[in-house]
């Protein structure tokens, strides 16, 4: 595929994915989102790339949904926002399944489907002046994105409430607070603080980590007794593998683990 509103990167078993529609504030319309769940699913599929980045070009992460390409659909609008938002979802499913950790670096608004891709990652960096929305009630429309989903889970239910009704935006610093971003940091430092970051996760246990993804996304549906048990049954497996083996003997030997890649 040729990517025009992304643009797909690959550096030190890193894979980047920069949304590439400045002049729209990287705004959610049906090439994007074809282009992002195809990469998606490259990212999700390749073991030469140990962590993913999402990252917005220009003065926005995502202000959600293009509104004006949506209209122009005119009495098509419908099943355009249907196929929209298929493809949206096979992303964030990819991005939240992957057994790697997912980043974002959130600069200036972010907004409707744009909240769904922040909630779908693992970590969440955010400049001091970013700012969080969910918008869609304010346009007579209802959650997509997966947001109806994460929130609940992120910050409980009278917060999502909150945030879905009366569109309240938040600021970074809250957005932390509530549990939806990781950490903070000025402008400048977003880009520094992300790359060390994703190197410290590349060059960490990637099957550990997916695992842990799957075990903590799974608690939701589980019972006590099927939670601990597979628990156990992952971590004996993690001891006689290779990642598993190098952690433990790193730990006793007191060095830093060199995990096989």
């Amino acid at each position: 595929m040729e990517y025009t509103t992304i643009k797909p990167e690959i550096k030190n078993h890193t894979g980047i994915i920069i949304f590439n529609r400045p002049d729209e504030g990287n705004s959610v319309m049906l090439k994007f989102m074809e282009e992002l769940a195809h990469i998606s699913e490259i990212y999700k599929e390749d073991k030469n790339i140990r962590v993913v980045v999402l990252k917005g070009s220009g003065s926005h992460f995502s202000v959600g949904g293009d509104l004006k390409a949506f209209a122009a659909e005119g009495s098509g609008i419908s099943p355009h926002l249907r196929q929209v938002t298929l493809h949206l979802n096979t992303a964030i499913i990819n991005f939240v399944k992957m057994k790697k950790p997912v980043i974002a670096a959130v600069n200036g608004t972010v907004a409707g489907a744009g909240m769904g891709l922040v909630c779908a990652a693992d970590i969440v960096v955010a400049t001091e002046k970013a700012r969080f929305v969910m918008a869609y009630t304010k346009a007579g429309l209802t959650p997509d994105g997966a947001t109806s989903y994460f929130l609940p889970r992120l910050i409980g239910m009278k917060k999502s409430l909150e945030l879905s009704l009366l569109n309240r935006m938040l600021t970074a610093e809250e957005a932390k607070e509530w549990g939806l971003i990781t950490e903070t940091c000025s402008d400048t430092e977003l880009e520094n603080t992300t790359n060390k970051l994703a190197e410290r996760m590349a060059e960490g246990a990637t099957e550990a980590f997916g695992l842990t993804k799957e075990l903590l996304y799974s608690s939701f549906h589980h019972t006590l007794e099927d939670q601990t048990e597979k628990e156990s049954l992952l971590i004996a497996e993690k001891t006689a593998s290779p990642e598993g083996q190098e952690g433990i003997n790193a730990f006793i030997e007191k060095r830093k683990p060199e995990f096989p890649k």
